[in-house]
């Protein structure tokens, strides 16, 4: 008899998930031309299984420390997360979301590989997880030995080494190429739309820089987070492989899972928008600061100026002045750019003290 499926709060997100979209066998050109016009997310078996550190990970761990070390120069510690093994590498708030379940040391990278190779065996090893780590500054040459020419503007390469890890759904600005250099990795996904229905932590006190989905996706309790199920019904799933990876287009949420006592994962992220452009976090801390909490038809009137001047905005929004008297109307450029952060400035200088 086959047994009945455990409730719906036990399921863990990824079970009833889509599979990801698949590519296989792109060469660099498909490769460069799919990244500069992919809006949905793609996983792209093989993509990096040339590189050597994927070579050596697939005859051992050992074998993948040594070929990391081999760009070690030593003169910086790296920041090694830790956590205990009750955390069951869930790197998350601690009970009352005053803190976090982790610790953070600066630790030379060798020390934290060879911690790594000690727990190698261990069924319930601590949490160590070496996050998000610049590798032209930390392992100068591994990108030249590990190329993966992506054809996109100033991508800023990390490098990210653990051992079994959850890390809850956040999401990015920027365009993000994952690829799994050692380990298993499972990625879950959802499209931003579904921000209300994850249920996101504070935005200004968040374990790693982003607002996290506060529902554990191993059991998620629908009790608590009722509109998950609806989440769930959008999700995305792909487990990959060494020389596997994945494609996270701009703000889709992700849940990442390191699945092997040894993982290395090297991403690369990319905003295809001019560098003097903003953060759109900032704007939206300030929309935050200076609109959510006006009476609600002053919210809407609002809006309609939003629509019209920045998510409506178009070559007829300011037709009808005077190209030279336009403003901050006109197409913007670093120099007015800049002329507009020093209006921001002294408006937020000034508070409120004056009009709006």
């Amino acid at each position: 008899m086959t047994p009945p499926a455990p409730p719906a709060s036990a399921r863990p997100a990824h079970a009833d998930a889509r599979p990801i979209d698949e590519l296989h066998g792109l060469d660099a050109a498909q490769l460069a031309q799919g990244l500069a016009h992919w809006t949905t997310p793609k996983v792209l078996r093989g993509v990096a299984a040339h590189w050597p550190l994927v070579q050596a990970a697939q005859r051992s761990p050992h074998d993948a420390v040594r070929h990391l070390l081999g760009f070690d120069h030593g003169q910086m510690p790296v920041t090694a997360t830790t956590a205990a093994p009750e955390a069951q590498g869930r790197l998350f708030y601690n009970a009352d979301m005053s803190g976090f379940n982790f610790r953070r040391e600066q630790l030379p990278l060798k020390v934290v590989l060879a911690t790594l190779l000690k727990y190698l065996h261990d069924p319930a090893p601590p949490s160590i997880y070496v996050a998000s780590t610049t590798v032209d500054s930390f392992l100068p040459g591994f990108s030249q030995a590990n190329e993966l020419a992506l054809g996109v503007s100033a991508p800023l390469t990390s490098i990210w080494i653990g051992n079994r890890s959850r890390i809850a759904a956040h999401q990015d600005a920027p365009d993000n190429l994952a690829c799994v250099a050692a380990g298993r990795r499972r990625v879950t996904l959802f499209p931003p739309a579904q921000v209300g229905n994850l249920y996101v932590g504070p935005l200004d006190f968040t374990p790693a820089g982003q607002a996290i989905s506060l529902v554990d996706f191993h059991a998620p309790d629908l009790a608590r987070f009722p509109r998950f199920a609806e989440a769930m019904t959008h999700a995305q799933v792909a487990e990959l492989e060494p020389g596997d990876a994945v494609f996270i287009p701009s703000l889709w949420w992700h849940h990442m899972e390191g699945l092997d006592a040894f993982n290395v994962l090297v991403n690369s992220w990319w905003r295809p928008v001019p560098a003097w452009m903003d953060s759109p976090m900032n704007a939206l801390m300030l929309g935050i600061l200076a609109l959510r909490d006006l009476p609600p038809a002053q919210r809407t009137q609002w809006q309609a100026m939003f629509n019209h001047y920045v998510f409506d905005a178009g070559a007829d929004t300011a037709a009808h002045i005077p190209e030279d008297a336009r403003g901050v109307l006109a197409p913007l450029d670093e120099r007015s750019a800049e002329r507009v952060r020093d209006v921001l400035r002294r408006r937020l200088q000034r508070g409120t003290d004056g009009p709006a």
